[in-house]
């Protein structure tokens, strides 16, 4: 089994920052590869980003490219969302996902390939 618990999350205007972590715990974290959804109301669950295992291969949805930066830090066990240029339509209940992974790519982008799964935290932008 891994626990992700993820923090960070809030309220900010439109154009802001936000930093989201993900703490893992259970299992060697670096055996995972790791991804971000996220879902708003009303809509299905969704890709943001994904990181390999290592850290070295990351991936983003097209609508995240350039203000999205995800990272891990293996000896801390936490993957992060750095968040820029905040826009209203990024609000959304963000979840970090955990992928066991034999290959040296970054996660999946099909939510069906993640193993665990955190409880989420909620982003809120304001226009």
């Amino acid at each position: 089994q891994v626990q992700l618990v993820e923090s960070g999350g809030g309220l900010v205007q439109a154009g802001g920052s936000l930093r989201l972590s993900c703490l893992a715990s259970g299992r060697t974290f670096s055996n995972y590869a790791m991804g971000w959804f996220r879902q708003a109301p009303g809509k299905e669950r969704e890709f943001v980003a994904a990181i390999s295992k290592s850290g070295g291969i990351t991936d983003y949805t097209d609508s995240v490219k350039g203000r999205f930066t995800i990272s891990r830090d293996n000896a801390k066990n936490t993957v992060y969302l750095q968040m820029n240029s905040l826009k209203p339509e990024d609000t959304a209940v963000y979840y970090c996902a955990a992928a066991w992974s034999t290959t040296t790519g970054a996660g999946s982008r099909s939510a069906r390939q993640y193993d665990y799964w955190g409880q989420g935290t909620q982003v809120t932008v304001s226009s």
